[in-house]
């Protein structure tokens, strides 16, 4: 059974969400603020993390991007009252998969509930596929999928797991143009309620890492009004 972490200091929004995800077969835990999220999930992973940006002591990014630090990878929600543009991007920046801002309905958070989980069995499907292709031609850029490595001028690239997934995949594609929603649906797995705005923020980061080693190598190009394509 998939398993869902609640993370909000709100008694009845926790146990109205905890009743429509436990209807729709999940199990589901909670926790009232930042350490305790990370101690549940140190104690029993979790599938998919839902996360209020406003908790007492350390707040949602900051739970976010220790969560992230400390390795894991399971999908996330944040919770927010505030719905500003800045508090979303920075939401996606640390790792967030989606946003819902408060009040909100729990029926349509379940579906996105639903539509993560899935698109994260996706992902893993997706990844061992990436495994089993070779790395692309000798050249400044170097991928190994079975590792899920890269390197660039033989430095080793610090890259999260969906930066590694975008670059293997336009490095596979050299020169062809792939829009936001072509990119969400074959590296994240699936369109679903995801913003676009997730690609153009991974895309800033993985260009800041390539850049930190080779600061003249534009891989990734904008191709302005339709997407993104990589040219190595």
């Amino acid at each position: 059974m998939q398993r869902v972490l609640i993370v909000d200091d709100e008694p009845a929004i926790v146990a109205a969400v905890r009743e429509r995800l436990q209807r729709e077969g999940l199990a589901v835990q909670s926790a009232p603020d930042g350490e305790a999220a990370l101690a549940a999930l140190t104690a029993a992973p979790a599938d998919l993390l839902l996360l209020d940006i406003g908790l007492p002591g350390i707040d949602g990014f900051e739970t976010l991007r220790r969560a992230r630090a400390q390795g894991y990878d399971l999908p996330v929600i944040l919770l927010t009252a505030r719905g500003d543009e800045i508090d979303r991007v920075v939401g996606l920046e640390l790792g967030a998969d989606d946003y819902v801002v408060k009040p909100f309905s729990v029926r349509e958070l379940a579906a996105r509930v639903r539509a993560l989980l899935r698109r994260s069995g996706e992902v893993a499907a997706l990844r061992a596929r990436l495994a089993e292709v070779a790395a692309p031609p000798a050249g400044p850029l170097q991928i190994d999928p079975a590792r899920r490595r890269a390197t660039l001028n033989g430095v080793a690239l610090d890259l999260r797991p969906r930066e590694f997934d975008l670059l293997a995949f336009l490095a596979r594609h050299p020169g062809q143009v792939f829009s936001r929603d072509a990119l969400l649906r074959q590296v994240w797995g699936q369109e679903g309620f995801l913003d676009a705005r997730t690609v153009d923020v991974h895309v800033r980061r993985l260009r800041a890492r390539l850049a930190a080693v080779a600061p003249d190598a534009d891989l990734i190009q904008t191709e302005r009004g339709v997407g993104y394509r990589f040219e190595g």
